[in-house]
C-alpha cells in the first residue's frame, strides 16, 4: 500500500496555487496545513530571501530537506512544498513515501502573472526575465514532480472552488484503491 499515512503534499512551481490550494484543502478535510517555506521561515527568524543572500540557493535547499524530512514523518498534514523541494532525491522519496503527492501545475504565462511584482520570491529577483526563468524552471522540475505525482491538477484559469472537490474526489479514489490492494495482499 503505497499510500500509508494521512499526509498529502503539494507540489509545483511558485504561484501554482500550492498554499491557498492546501489551505482550503486542508480545512475540507480536517488536516492541519502548512506550508514549508513559512516554516523554514519561522524556525530560522528570517525570510527566504534572506537565507538566499547570506547561504545562496545550497543553503536554503539543506534547510529546506531538513524541514521536509520532520514533517513528511507527521501524521494528517497538507503540506505545500517548496518550488525547488523535488530538485533534492531525498525530498522526492520521503514525500513519496509519507503521503499522497499532488502535482499542481501551470503554464508559465499563468505562473509570471501571479508572481509578478512579489519580492518575497529569490529566483525571480535575480532574473532580469522572470517569464523567462519561469518557463526554464517548468522544463527543467515538470518531469520530477510528475515522477512522484499520484495526480496531477492544472491551475491554469480554474477556480479554486472548482478545485478543491476534485481534488478531494482523486484523492478518495486513491485512498480507496490502496485499501483494497492492501486487503488483497494482507
Amino acid at each position: 500500500m503505497k499510500h500509508k499515512k494521512s499526509n498529502i503534499f503539494l507540489v509545483g512551481l511558485m504561484g501554482a496555487g500550492k498554499s491557498t490550494i492546501g489551505q482550503r484543502l486542508a480545512k475540507a478535510l480536517g488536516k492541519e496545513f502548512v506550508d514549508s517555506d513559512h516554516e523554514i521561515e519561522e524556525r530560522n527568524g528570517v525570510s527566504i530571501s534572506t537565507i538566499f543572500d547570506i547561504e545562496g540557493e545550497d543553503g536554503f535547499r539543506k534547510r529546506e530537506a531538513a524541514c521536509i524530512t520532520e514533517l513528511s514523518c507527521r501524521e494528517g498534514l497538507v503540506l505545500a512544498t517548496g518550488g525547488g523541494s523535488v530538485l533534492i532525491e531525498e525530498n522526492r522519496k520521503q514525500l513519496s513515501a509519507n503521503g499522497l503527492v499532488i502535482y499542481l501545475r501551470a503554464s508559465a504565462e499563468q505562473l509570471h502573472k501571479r508572481t509578478k511584482g512579489n519580492k518575497s520570491r529569490p529566483l525571480l529577483l535575480q532574473s532580469k526575465d522572470p517569464k523567462a526563468k519561469l518557463q526554464q524552471l517548468l522544463d527543467e522540475r515538470d518531469p520530477l514532480y510528475r515522477k512522484i505525482a499520484d495526480i496531477v491538477v492544472e491551475t491554469d484559469n480554474r477556480p479554486i472552488q472548482q478545485a478543491i472537490p476534485q481534488l478531494i474526489t482523486a484523492i478518495n479514489e486513491i485512498q480507496t484503491k490502496d485499501e483494497a490492494e492492501a486487503e488483497e495482499n494482507g
